[in-house]
């Protein structure tokens, strides 16, 4: 690893940069970041990580550390995904203040000032995201629609609203960040998980409407697989703080519908109930137990 920023007092803000086959804009993107910066009065690191690209990007990133001297490289020799870049980046960030953001140039990261300011100024927050007010990414005629069922189940899991579940601009108190870091799988939904485990968890998150950009460059989102990871995500996440929210309802429905069906098989064949009646009685008890236990383990943990 090469660094300036480790040579210096610790900075007040770390900025990590996860960077994957960027060559020919994540310059620009590092440019924007520390101009930005540099005017802000804050001290920071920029942390660019490259997750093992095989275009130029690691000698793009090694010029940059030339030419700026809060910028830090991090290389990395396999491909971890954008998860494992930011859980990472940021156990090794020396500021109290982590930004997670994109090198794509979608975000506007010459907004980030403005985010960690928020987190200045109201100590109650401990999280400011940036929410999109457009959709620019790829397979977008699919892409709006699963997001936003996506994002419908998470705010009713989480009793929370979420005007973007998934934005990778944001801002957070590392402190409280790091007890959650373990949980970040290492693809996209790292985003949705960090924002389902503050909401779980009681840490206030702020949203502030951003301008959301296309993207230079080749995008590595594949919609079917990483959709369906980001609602295996949300259902994994709110299993782990308050499994009640996924299985009493479930097991609720099964027993209502095992009381309404026993009803009718009493009515059309007096003193016997179908098997599926008892089938769907037995299950939904078993879902209902299970929950119930699930909600005691977690009840049980003093980690957090």
């Amino acid at each position: 690893m090469s660094t300036h920023a480790t040579e210096t007092p610790a900075p007040y803000i770390t900025v990590v940069l996860p960077c994957y086959n960027e060559q020919d804009h994540v310059m620009q993107e590092i440019e924007r970041i520390t101009s930005a910066l540099d005017a802000s009065g804050y001290t920071y690191e920029l942390l660019c990580v490259d997750d093992a690209s095989t275009d130029g990007t690691l000698r793009v990133l090694q010029e940059a550390l030339l030419r700026f001297p809060h910028v830090r490289l991090l290389p990395f020799r396999r491909n971890g995904g954008s998860g494992t870049v930011r859980r990472i980046g940021t156990q090794q960030a020396r500021g109290e203040i982590v930004v997670w953001t994109d090198a794509d140039l979608t975000y506007p990261n010459e907004r980030i000032p403005e985010l960690v300011r928020m987190l200045d100024e109201d100590p109650t927050i401990d999280q400011v995201v940036g929410a999109r007010t457009s959709e620019e990414g790829s397979h977008k005629v699919l892409r709006v629609p699963a997001k936003l069922l996506i994002r419908k189940i998470a705010e009713i899991l989480s009793n929370s609203r979420i005007p973007d579940l998934n934005s990778g601009l944001r801002a957070f108190r590392r402190s409280v960040a790091l007890p959650y870091l373990r949980l970040l799988p290492p693809g996209f939904s790292c985003v949705t998980t960090i924002t389902l485990a503050f909401l779980s968890n009681q840490h206030d998150i702020q949203y502030v409407p951003i301008d959301y950009a296309k993207r230079a460059g080749k995008s590595k989102f594949r919609f079917v697989r990483d959709a369906y990871r980001y609602l295996l995500q949300v259902l994994r996440m709110v299993m782990y703080f308050n499994p009640l929210k996924v299985l009493m309802p479930v097991a609720l429905a099964l027993l209502a519908l095992a009381v309404v069906k026993g009803g009718f098989d009493l009515v059309v064949h007096p003193v016997r109930l179908a098997s599926n009646t008892v089938l769907l009685f037995v299950t939904g008890l078993i879902i209902a137990v299970m929950g119930l236990l699930a909600d005691l383990i977690v009840r049980s943990r003093d980690e957090y």
